[in-house]
């Protein structure tokens, strides 16, 4: 599956943000952290392509969410370099609302009226969310710094798997760009955004 780069400079020594593959899900449903939610065929085939592209940079470690989707793509990632994926619970899906999990997000409009909306419209003024933007991001990026700063070598690369949202809040929080238009251009499965310390994106490249 070849992929498809946009490069904002010199790729030097990064960190690699890595959104899983496709989840097999054929109900839509919202299954957030529940566990039983593996890659499909696709989301295998993405994963293979996001550790294609990975396969020539210096990867010292591989951090991965918890969750099956996380762990299973961050697993093809770390084979191609001898490692083991390291899981870090901060990297978990953001459960904007307990209650949603498992229902259809056809019928959440229905269900919990104006929270969808709400949700599509301004994700950083939820007043029904178990978890802020902002709590989700401070631990993800927590997470990610960490991650980088507890390397051993000097000049290895890092990669952290995790989920969508949580995936463009720290890209967001990073570098800095705050959270206007966060729907605009959220990473799709198996997309490597690819940023240099501290912190400057150089590379997002699209599994498809």
């Amino acid at each position: 599956m070849p992929g498809r780069a946009t490069s904002i400079g010199a790729l030097g020594p990064s960190i690699h943000l890595v959104r899983h593959g496709e989840v097999i899900n054929p109900g839509h449903l919202v299954y957030g952290d529940l566990p039983n939610f593996g890659l499909s065929e696709l989301g295998r085939r993405q994963a293979a392509a996001a550790a294609d592209h990975l396969s020539r940079r210096r990867i010292e470690r591989v951090v991965t969410s918890p969750l099956e989707r996380a762990v299973s793509t961050a697993w093809t990632i770390g084979s191609r370099h001898g490692l083991v994926p390291e899981v870090d619970q901060r990297l978990s899906e953001w459960t904007l609302n307990r209650e949603w999990l498992g229902r259809s997000w056809d019928d959440l409009p229905a269900h919990f009226p104006g929270q969808l909306e709400a949700y599509l419209a301004d994700p950083t003024t939820l007043d029904f969310a178990t978890e802020t933007i902002a709590d989700m991001g401070s631990r993800v990026v927590e997470a990610i710094e960490h991650a980088w700063d507890t390397r051993t070598g000097r000049w290895e690369d890092v990669v952290v798997v995790f989920h969508q949202d949580p995936m463009e809040t720290a890209r967001r929080m990073l570098t800095g760009r705050g959270f206007d238009h966060y729907r605009a251009a959220k990473p799709g499965h198996g997309d490597v955004i690819s940023l240099a310390p501290r912190w400057r994106e150089t590379l997002w490249w699209r599994a498809s």
